[in-house]
């Protein structure tokens, strides 16, 4: 028995050294920026939403998920962010998104995800669907190690974000791919239906065209921390409560949109930062 548990909590940190490993070479290439935004937006959002999963034998799981997100607060309007696309007294509606992820866990301590958002924008031209409808497909992989009362991940996810609108591929990609690292932890109190978790993340721009990069390099585009609590109501449902705080850094160039400096002409760069909290329920059906 005891060289059993041994095997098991070996296996278990090897898992987990390759993730950090991974990690760390992720964080160590798009570090090393300072962000100077030229416009900075303070917002507070309201988010939404439902899930529903299937397992199946073999490691498989299908999950279909819904979420909706509504801006209570902008910092740029100094008031309450109505009237954008519904006419609410307290909130706007800023994004939709609908995904599909087929899981596999081939062994207990790795996990693969492929999966698909349709997202669609609020602040955008309602009379046009490219205007306002984008599109997301990922895949990850994610390590973990479950101890007696908590389990620790590590995940990896790649995606690529697909614009329906017309862009200048001089100033914008088309495909945008980017690579988001994420630790986490997940709780467990022992006789309660409740089990708190806290995770952090790191998203890394990947492709950005040459105009918007920084300093030559690709840059981290968002920093985000969420600490939440899952209730279970039943065998097969719960509800998941959550407050995140997201960092998001975008640097947006117009090439048409230049000026001079001396002789020279220098391209329009706009840094824009932005201060995101969010405050969030989810509905859960798994079975």
């Amino acid at each position: 028995m005891t060289v059993a548990m041994n095997s098991k909590y070996n296996r278990g940190i090897k898992v987990l050294m390759i993730c950090v490993t991974a990690t760390i070479a992720t964080c160590s290439w798009a570090a090393g920026y300072s962000a100077q935004g030229a416009t900075t937006d303070n917002v507070l959002q309201l988010r939404t939403g439902a899930q529903l999963s299937k397992k199946w034998h073999n490691g498989l799981k299908l999950s279909f998920s819904e979420e909706l997100r509504f801006d209570l607060y902008d910092h740029l309007t100094g008031e309450n962010a109505k009237g954008e696309i519904f006419d609410t007294t307290s909130a706007a509606f800023s994004k939709s998104y609908t995904t599909l992820t087929l899981g596999y866990t081939p062994i207990e301590y790795v996990k693969f995800d492929l999966g698909y958002t349709l997202r669609i924008l609020g602040r955008k031209n309602s009379s046009n669907a490219n205007e306002f409808i984008r599109h997301r497909a990922f895949v990850s992989v994610t390590g973990s190690y479950r101890f007696p009362l908590a389990k620790i991940y590590l995940r990896e996810r790649f995606l690529c974000d697909i614009r329906t609108d017309s862009v200048n591929l001089e100033e914008k990609n088309r495909f945008n791919w980017l690579m988001r690292s994420r630790i986490g932890a997940d709780f467990t109190i022992p006789g309660k239906p409740v089990k708190p978790y806290i995770w952090g993340e790191l998203e890394n721009t990947l492709n950005v065209p040459v105009y918007q990069q920084r300093n030559g390099q690709q840059f981290i585009s968002h920093v985000r921390a969420q600490v939440g609590v899952k209730w279970r109501l039943s065998m097969l449902s719960s509800l998941d409560f959550y407050y995140r705080f997201q960092y998001g850094y975008n640097r947006n160039v117009n090439i048409n949109n230049g000026y001079y400096e001396g002789k020279s002409l220098k391209l329009r760069l706009d840094e824009e930062t932005t201060f995101l909290h969010a405050i969030g329920v989810v509905y859960n059906v798994d079975w």
